[in-house]
Formats: C-alpha cells, structure tokens, sequence
C-alpha cells in the first residue's frame, strides 16, 4: 500500500514529481509494488483464510501485480508494433498508441487495487 501511495502523490503533486522523476524510482516502485503483491497473493493462498477477505486480498494482490506487468506489456507492444510494422504503424490503423494494456495498467488495475485494499481493511475492522 506504500509504494501505491508514493506512487500516487508523484503523480499528483508537482513538487514531488521533481525531487523523484529519475527513472530509477519509478523502476523500483514498480518492482517493489510487483513484489509486493505476489507476496500477497502467496500469503494469502498458502494462509488459513477463506471467503470474502480472501477474495479481496487476492484481488489486492493481483491488481498490484497486474500494474507494473501491464505498463510493460504496453511498452512492449508498442514497440514491437513499430518494429513491426513501422514507425507510423499506429497511425494507419488509427490509433496513436496501444490502448489494451495501458487502461489495465492506469485505470483497472488501481481501481481493482483500491476495492481489494477497503473491502479487505472493511473485513478486517469487523472481525
């Protein structure tokens, strides 16, 4: 949930933008964020737990992972399209960009990890 959290206020707040725009934090983050949620979803299915908190832990722990996977896969796939295809592929099939894997990444993806974090913390707070 940290990394998430770091993740977001870069995004969000300019000045923090400067002081981290290097490319070797956004690679950490993505790593940790990875790793971190295949830990999660390791726990969790080794664990004891059953029903609806499981559920929402594996949902937490996917979509951390599913993140940084489908931030690759989109670079991937753009530049394997332009290697290709060309370099103005995209533009003859009437897209300036693969759009699959980045709206897993940036839209999916966060949302499935918000629901997955409150509904497990919901759970949690009720036991």
């Amino acid at each position: 949930m940290g990394a998430f959290v770091i993740v977001i206020i870069v995004f969000l707040i300019p000045v923090a933008r400067e002081l981290v725009l290097e490319a070797a934090f956004f690679l950490g983050a993505g790593i940790a964020f990875l790793l971190l949620g295949a830990l999660l979803m390791y726990f969790t299915l080794k664990g004891e737990m059953r029903g609806l908190l499981k559920k929402f832990l594996l949902l937490t722990g996917a979509s951390a992972v599913g993140i940084p996977v489908g931030v690759v896969l989109h670079n991937l796939v753009y530049g394997l399209f332009i290697h290709l295809f060309g370099e103005h592929s995209w533009d003859r099939i009437g897209m300036s960009d693969e759009p699959v894997f980045f709206i897993l990444a940036v839209v999916v993806c966060p949302i499935a990890f918000l629901v997955g974090t409150i509904g497990s913390i919901v759970l949690l707070v009720k036991r």
